[in-house]
């Protein structure tokens, strides 16, 4: 799905369709890299283990061929990796480093991921499993020296059984890491981690948390706020809004004190920095309402995104398109924290996905109960189900003086891939 499809399309890399993927074809190759789209029981894990060549997960490849000798920054939580792998980058560039990245998203301008010239490597480190053969979060085999810890909330719903199945998995990789830990203080699962695990190198950052950070100030044209930097309260100023991005920026400056830099670069290396697609991004206006792109899909990401482009856009209506696509989405694992988190939304529309949750023993989320539970706020809302009652929607609910939020992690029904974006101005 875009926006990684259209990204491969323009790289001039190779793609070929799985149709014409046989043992002959496979055999021209000296190594087989498998994602963990492939399932365990599917016809192509048969085909790749009995075509004789080698085979690997990713994060095996990746960690033993490029990030075994660098000074591995990882990025995980289950909100904000993405973008917070993104300002770590740009903040180690601003202070004249030439980091490694890899970015799990497309970025104006530059290629998602790049080798770097210099001993810093930035990688996004998500919980989800490495292979069907290496049932186990990727950023176990990436090799890190230093990890952020963004939140620590129930997600994948169709890996684990519970919170306390993904807490395992950062239990495993704690040891490994030789540097920091920076963790946000909001979590109960990262409490109790800390509580148990915590050493020297865990550093505790958040709103009730010592070091911060203070939110000073916040309007359309940036932020201002303050930290805890060398134990002296320290005051920033950026062009970010809303109040996970601050957090997500403190964190990667609590863990960049740790080295040789000084309060004045840091302070000079966030004034200005840049989000990837797809994250509180703009794309235009239709019919005069301006149009935004975001990625959320779980219900804390959603609630913060909403007040983040409220906050951007204090005098506008907010219409929120959400389309639950994800396998945890499409449950009614989170039916009621769903509803709550549109809550700040003046319209809403549920594009409804058509199919099936994979997650056992879930039923699909009812999304007639969700327009229910959300026009009980007295909140205008409604469920859809193809894109030209999308279309129509949207139509009625926005006028000049709207923002059209519209969050999927997906194509929201086909309508990024529709006219409607040729329409955009």
């Amino acid at each position: 799905s875009p926006p990684m499809s259209t990204y491969l399309d323009s790289t001039g890399i190779p793609c070929h369709s799985l149709g014409i993927v046989d043992k002959d074809f496979l055999n021209k190759y000296d190594l087989i890299v498998v994602g963990n789209s492939v399932p365990r029981l599917s016809d192509h894990a048969k085909l790749i283990e009995e075509c004789g060549v080698e085979f690997t997960s990713f994060p095996s490849i990746l960690g033993a061929y490029v990030l075994k000798e660098k000074n591995v920054i990882g990025i995980a939580g289950t909100h904000g990796k993405t973008t917070t792998t993104f300002f770590m980058t740009q903040l180690l560039e601003n202070l004249g480093k030439r980091p490694g990245y890899f970015v799990g998203g497309i970025i104006d301008g530059r290629a998602p991921a790049t080798a770097g010239e210099d001993d810093f490597f930035i990688i996004e480190s998500d919980e989800y499993d490495s292979a069907y053969f290496q049932k186990y979060s990727k950023f176990r085999l990436y090799e890190l020296n230093n990890m952020i810890l963004t939140s620590l909330e129930f997600d994948h719903a169709d890996i684990y059984n519970s919170i306390e199945d993904i807490e395992k998995e950062f239990i495993a990789v704690f040891p490994k890491i030789d540097k920091s830990i920076i963790v946000n203080d909001a979590y109960d699962s990262i409490h109790k981690l800390k509580k148990e695990y915590g050493n020297e190198r865990w550093t505790l950052y958040g709103e009730s948390s010592d070091a911060g950070p203070k939110v000073l100030k916040m309007d359309e044209n940036g932020s201002q706020f303050e930290i805890e930097v060398n134990g002296k309260s320290v005051e920033f100023n950026t062009n970010i809004v809303g109040l996970h991005n601050i957090l997500n920026i403190s964190a990667c400056l609590l863990l960049l004190e740790k080295y040789e830099f000084t309060v004045k670069q840091f302070q000079k290396a966030v004034r200005e920095l840049g989000m990837v697609k797809r994250r509180q991004e703009l794309r235009g206006k239709y019919k005069e309402a301006y149009v935004i792109d975001d990625f959320a899909h779980h219900p804390k990401a959603i609630s913060l995104t909403v007040d983040a482009i409220k906050t951007k856009y204090p005098n506008k209506k907010i219409v929120t398109v959400f389309e639950p696509v994800s396998a945890t989405a499409r449950s009614n694992v989170f039916q009621k924290e769903f509803a709550q988190s549109l809550f700040s939304s003046d319209n809403v529309i549920i594009a409804q996905n058509p199919l099936p949750t994979t997650v056992k023993e879930q039923k699909n989320l009812d999304c007639d109960l969700l327009v229910k539970d959300i026009s009980e706020k007295g909140i205008k809302a409604s469920a859809v189900t193809n894109l030209n009652d999308l279309r129509s929607r949207i139509d009625e609910y926005i006028t000049p003086q709207s923002v059209l939020l519209i969050l999927s992690n997906r194509t929201c029904l086909g309508l990024w891939e529709s006219e409607f974006v040729k329409e955009l101005s």
